[in-house]
């Protein structure tokens, strides 16, 4: 260790003994390492955010760059994707310069922290990349008093580079644990990454880690640590200059949800982070700025049992409707049979069904006849109606302000598919059956080749025409002002170039047609569902695309079939077609885990005409956010696929009424893929049936109840 190095481990000690009345208590007490996931410096730490705390952070070291994306996924699990530069990194060679990787992360909290017991966690950074960042880890953190946290570890791989010793799970598990087999990064040769390294897992010599956290102001953190990450690849590639293990940093909290990092690397390096998190959990609106709901109107019961008025639904309509609009509903249609009312309605407004369920149920106790006792109501999602809920007028009279009261509506409500279309009387939209419109559009990619972060803007103009409400017609126009993918030479892929070739449709096809397609929705059973769409399907494919579901509404689960032709665009993106044509298709299985959790499974026939299987799971939370991942292995060997072996990604869905505070159905939505390549290819088809019905389905329904009387 050099003076600098001493000095400064010296200083940093020291200040970790000085008295500070601060709590751990920024952002959870959690701060980011250069890895963009929750640790010291170079170290990882136990403590891992609450869950549903999304982050972003860019670190920049010298001559390396990572982005990282981390998401909480639950109380003890913690996923990230990283995107880094190395630059200057292929020594020697003639073609190559910067090395462009991609890496995932997984961290899983086994022992929470207890008044006597640190946290524990296990994690696996770089499991799932080229093995630049490879490595294993055991650690365990301890709080101490309000505002110390220690953490010591065990490490493996890169957290093996310093300090190395024999592993000792090779005397537990086995001499296959002994030895760490060399990885392609270690000789300059990354290879097409994505696989797991499963044989390089917790083998080979391993190595002692530790830091502390000190919180010496509510704006300002201090940390010191002792890393075994002696950076070897950087040492050799790009002179990195290390001569100690000890780091030592501090952390800036300038607001909620900011942290601003500086550290001292190994004695002699600087290193930067900034990194932006949210909880999706939370709103950062309490209430949002939702209207307050219609009043709930008790009847005189003495009216209601000698009411003899004549009133049928068409004469009802006219002020149902009214009442309707004024709350964001739109009044389908209506049957009066003796005492029950049947509505029927769409929702433009609410995210959560629960909630229009819940405001038209307090406009009927205003506008039904005294004698009416049950309403059911039915809900229509593209023109089809799905869902039925029978609720007793009585439950909607004494039920709104007592406690309890959401949970005793929901269960007595009567739940199942809607009723036929015999009896009722259809209502005519008054709104236009064309509507269309000129606005903005931003889009972006991250994560691809040579830059993180690409974004496209231009102007979009939509059009629709409902020729039935069940059958529309719709299209959309692209001008891109800023269009990304600078490079537009034809891929070298030796798939059918379904995907690969998409810098030459983002360059040439501009403007652009999106889409232009004619779509038809029915319901040939109670509880079964079919859409058929045609036209210019997506920005790379027109053609046809049917699909049935079958979706019980009180049950979680759900499956499809889809078959579609589809015929490979040109590249302007306007009318012509290529002679590339295929027929596709998948079976999937839909199933609502509850608390969230939503698994699929779709398995069959890709654009390029690969078989295999794609697998899904998201996390959705009350407020809308939904965040998950996917992966998808067909028949295409890695080596035909490409870099990053078989596709894979993140994909996110923000509703803007999390942001706008007024409730509205609208979303952002956006996938972090890993690589774009032509294996595991499906169509990107608007409306598939799944997605369009899921809010009426039990467990959308049951998670949004909380909603029901606001």
């Amino acid at each position: 260790m050099n003076s600098t190095g001493r000095l400064l481990a010296a200083a940093s000690i020291a200040a970790l003994g000085l008295p500070a009345s601060q709590s751990l208590a920024q952002d959870d007490g959690i701060s980011w390492a250069l890895f963009g996931t929750p640790g010291v410096i170079d170290t990882p730490v136990a403590a891992l955010p609450a869950a549903g705390t999304i982050t972003g952070t860019v670190t920049v070291l010298p001559d390396q760059y990572r982005s990282t994306f981390s998401f909480q996924v639950s109380d003890r699990l913690n996923a990230a994707f990283r995107y880094s530069t190395f630059v200057d990194y292929y020594i020697g060679s003639p073609t190559l310069e910067d090395l462009y990787d991609r890496s995932f992360d997984v961290a899983f909290r086994v022992l929470d922290e207890s008044e006597y017991l640190p946290a524990v966690t296990v994690g696996l950074r770089d499991f799932l990349g080229t093995g630049v960042l490879s490595s294993e880890y055991v650690v365990a953190s301890k709080t101490f008093g309000t505002n110390i946290r220690a953490s010591a570890g065990l490490g493996w791989g890169r957290l093996a580079g310093h300090g190395a010793f024999d592993n000792p799970l090779a005397s537990l598990l086995g001499d296959s644990f002994a030895d760490r087999p060399a990885s392609a990064a270690e000789n300059g040769d990354t290879g097409k990454g994505g696989v797991p390294s499963y044989g390089a897992w917790f083998r080979g010599d391993a190595a002692f880690f530790g830091g502390v956290e000190w919180v010496a102001t509510d704006k300002l953190t201090v940390k010191v640590e002792y890393s075994s990450d002696a950076y070897l690849i950087e040492q050799t590639r790009n002179g990195f200059d290390w001569d100690t293990p000890f780091n030592v940093g501090v952390v800036w909290f300038p607001r909620p949800g900011m942290h601003l990092s500086f550290n001292v690397l190994h004695g002699n390096e600087l290193a930067l982070t900034a990194t932006v998190l949210l909880n999706a959990a939370n709103r950062p609106l309490p209430s949002g700025f939702d209207s307050p709901p219609p009043p709930v109107q008790v009847r005189d019961t003495a009216a209601a049992a000698s009411w003899a008025g004549a009133i049928d639904a068409r004469g009802l309509t006219p002020s149902l409707q009214e009442a309707m609009a004024a709350e964001g509903l739109t009044l389908v249609g209506l049957e009066l049979d003796g005492d029950t009312l049947r509505v029927r309605y769409e929702n433009d407004r609410y995210r959560a069904e629960a909630q229009a369920l819940g405001r038209l149920a307090r406009i009927l106790t205003a506008e039904a006849p005294p004698n009416v006792e049950t309403f059911q109501l039915e809900p229509v999602y593209a023109g089809i109606p799905s869902l039925g809920v029978t609720l007793a007028r009585r439950d909607i009279e004494t039920l709104e302000n007592r406690v309890g009261g959401t949970d005793a509506v929901f269960a007595r409500a009567d739940r199942g598919p809607a009723g036929p279309n015999d009896g009722l009387v259809p209502v005519d939209d008054p709104d236009p059956a064309f509507t269309w419109g000129i606005g903005p559009y931003a889009g972006f990619v991250l994560f691809s080749n040579p830059d993180p972060v690409q974004i496209e803007a231009g102007i979009e103009m939509r059009a629709r025409y409902e020729i039935m409400p069940n059958l529309v017609a719709s299209g959309a126009l692209r001008y891109a002002l800023t269009p990304y993918r600078d490079d537009a030479s034809i891929s070298g892929s030796p798939l059918p170039h379904v995907r690969s070739d998409a810098a030459v449709y983002n360059n040439t096809g501009n403007p652009g047609i999106e889409h232009l397609t004619l779509a038809w929705y029915g319901r040939p059973a109670p509880e079964i569902y079919s859409r058929v769409t045609a036209g210019y399907l997506e920005a790379m494919f027109g053609g046809v695309s049917g699909e049935l579901l079958w979706a019980p509404t009180d049950s979680r689960l759900a499956v499809g079939a889809e078959v579609n032709y589809a015929v490979q665009r040109d590249f302007d993106q306007l009318f012509g077609f290529q002679d590339y044509d295929v027929v596709t298709g998948h079976l999937s299985v839909y199933y609502d885990m509850a608390n969230g959790y939503f698994a699929q499974i779709d398995a069959g026939r890709y654009l390029a005409g690969d078989w295999g299987a794609t697998f899904s799971l998201d996390r959705e939370f009350e407020n809308g956010w939904r965040v998950g991942g996917y992966f998808t292995l067909t028949d295409v060997p890695f080596e035909d696929f490409g870099e990053g072996s078989f596709d894979k990604g993140i994909r996110i869905s923000v509703p803007i009424d999390y942001f706008a505070g007024t409730p509205t159905r609208q979303t952002f939505d956006n996938t972090l893929a890993s690589l774009t390549r032509d294996g595991g290819a499906r169509l990107d088809v608007e409306g598939r049936l799944y997605d369009t019905l899921r809010s009426g389905q039990l467990g959308d329904l049951q998670d949004g109840w909380g909603r029901f009387w606001r």
